[in-house]
């Protein structure tokens, strides 16, 4: 199915009626029209929302992130390209260099690192849940737990004073958002960020700790490969805002949607043997992941049944995807013991989150601790006054009220 070229460009993101459930459109997309014109940021871009054909353009290296080149629209009206704030331009976004810079970061995020990491999760959120029963229900568990946990955890890693996290907090929701602050805001934000990170890679160098920023600073790969200047910084950055504000988002939407139907958690309660698959059909489920990944094709394509042209700005929608009848069973059910379950909350391929290990342990750990530490745990507000925060590359809710 080709794209209707006589039809105006829906205008997107869509609109959502529920913060849990999909727009009514991903599901009419699906059947009748997966490559769809769209307009949004700087000008038309084709949204994919079928399974196969979202995980085709993942895995294929012709598909580039670099919205900077020629004919390549943005997100952002002025052009400014947010998907590489992160790395300031000074990352390699294909082939061997980025192989090389995939490598180095990989090392810190491998199964054996998340097992040893696991108790110091726990010891967070317990800290964190001891906070939340001290102030008494109701509580937001958006700004007790799911926001502060994931930027206490990553800061840690990249061995940043703790007195620093709220700066960090504010740099990273800044460089996620894309309609809320102003061009001038966002570029005042990025520079005390570069500046903070260029002083803290200065001051790993001089005295290195067991961190990530110092192991990158003296670690090479097999071939020799070292990480520079702004590498380094563009690393550091791009893990704050991957390892915070999408971990934040994706604890927030997997509590809110175990508690939305309280057979969930009762389950879960029941069974604690549920807690992995549990937490990987929370990412399948949560229809609200955020825009989704641009791509951009400087040549002609065939993906499933249609033709991108040369010079098509893609933008994949993992949300849609994950909600696709013909590879997931009662795909608009949240099924707890889904298995195998094949999501591309991550996405797949070569550019697929590098710290989704770490994400999955988060995840799975504040679960465990929520189950322990607050069995009674539930929403304190109807599911329809749930709300999200608009404007963000990825929508997490605005907030969590619950009691317990």
């Amino acid at each position: 199915m080709s794209v209707d070229d006589a039809a105006a460009p829906l205008s997107y993101p869509f609109p959502s009626q529920s913060a849990l459930e999909p727009p009514a459109e991903f599901a009419e997309l699906r059947e009748r029209c997966p490559h769809a014109r769209i307009s949004v940021g700087g000008g038309e871009m084709t949204l994919l929302t079928r399974y196969a054909d979202v995980r085709a353009v993942m895995g294929d290296p012709r598909f580039s992130r670099d919205l900077s080149a020629e004919g390549a629209v943005s997100l952002s009206a002025d052009g400014t390209d947010l998907f590489s704030q992160g790395d300031s331009g000074s990352m390699a976004t294909s082939g061997e260099a980025h192989g090389q810079w995939r490598r180095m970061v990989s090392r810190w995020f491998t199964a054996k690192r998340m097992t040893a990491l696991r108790p110091e999760i726990e010891r967070m959120a317990d800290e964190l849940v001891d906070v939340m029963a001290e102030h008494g229900p109701p509580a937001d568990l958006v700004a007790h737990l799911a926001f502060p946990l994931p930027v206490r955890v990553i800061c840690s890693m990249l061995g940043v004073p703790d007195q620093d996290r709220e700066r960090f907090a504010h740099w990273s929701h800044v460089m996620m958002n894309y309609s809320r602050f102003s061009r001038e805001e966002t570029a005042v934000s990025a520079a005390e960020f570069d500046a903070y990170m260029l002083g803290h890679i200065e001051a790993k160098r001089r005295d290195p700790k067991d961190d990530i920023i110092s192991n990158l600073i003296v670690q090479t790969d097999g071939a020799g490969y070292r990480m520079e200047g702004a590498e380094l910084l563009g690393t550091a950055k791009g893990l704050l805002a991957a390892g915070h504000e999408t971990t934040a988002n994706s604890i927030g939407k997997m509590t809110a949607a175990l508690l939305a139907d309280r057979s969930r958690w009762e389950a879960l309660l029941a069974d604690r043997s549920l807690i992995r698959t549990a937490v990987e059909e929370a990412l399948r489920f949560d229809a609200q992941l955020g825009l989704g990944l641009p791509r951009f094709i400087g040549e002609e394509v065939a993906v499933g049944d249609a033709v991108l042209p040369a010079g098509t700005t893609a933008m994949l929608s993992m949300a849609a995807a994950n909600r696709d009848a013909t590879v997931f069973e009662r795909a608009d059910e949240m099924v707890l013991d889904r298995s195998p379950n094949p999501h591309i909350a991550f996405g797949v391929g070569p550019h697929s989150c590098v710290g989704q290990a770490l994400a999955r342990t988060e995840m799975q750990v504040v679960l465990e601790v929520m189950l322990r530490r607050l069995p009674g745990l539930e929403l304190a507000v109807e599911v329809d006054e749930l709300a999200l925060d608009d404007g963000l590359i990825v929508t997490p809710l605005t907030e969590l009220p619950v009691r317990w």
